[in-house]
């Protein structure tokens, strides 16, 4: 299956511009960009992304909660989530696959590197 749909929460809004610009315009993804957490779970249900991108840090609700409260519910608790994040030191990439990450992409992320890293994680999930 290919990968099209991908919701992404992001609080910072200049890396929303670069990975929506990046995300749409390189990989053709279809891309719906969430401001935190919680409107990311509003959102989810009426969007039907395939993947889903989180920031670890933001505001309200960060990326590990939100993952949490994505797998506790049956509607989206399939769907795959990689974090996005600074903090890529080993410990941490296993402690978030640990809470059910598919993967961790480091930020800052090279715009024109980013779609093929996503669909990476995609096909990874996908063999």
């Amino acid at each position: 299956m290919e990968l099209k749909k991908i919701l992404y929460a992001e609080d910072e809004p200049d890396i929303q511009a670069v990975a929506k610009l990046a995300l749409e315009m390189v990989g053709k993804f279809e891309v719906l960009i969430c401001g935190n957490g919680i409107e990311a779970l509003e959102r989810v249900g009426d969007f039907g992304p395939q993947l889903i991108l989180l920031d670890v840090m933001m505001p309200g609700m960060d990326g590990p909660t939100t993952l949490a409260r994505l797998r506790a519910d049956p509607r989206t608790a399939a769907i795959p989530v990689v974090f996005l994040t600074a903090k890529v030191q080993g410990a941490e990439v296993e402690q978030y696959k640990a809470l059910g990450a598919l993967d961790v992409i480091a930020k800052p992320f090279n715009p024109m590197m980013l779609s093929d890293q996503v669909r990476a994680c995609w096909e990874a999930a996908h063999d």
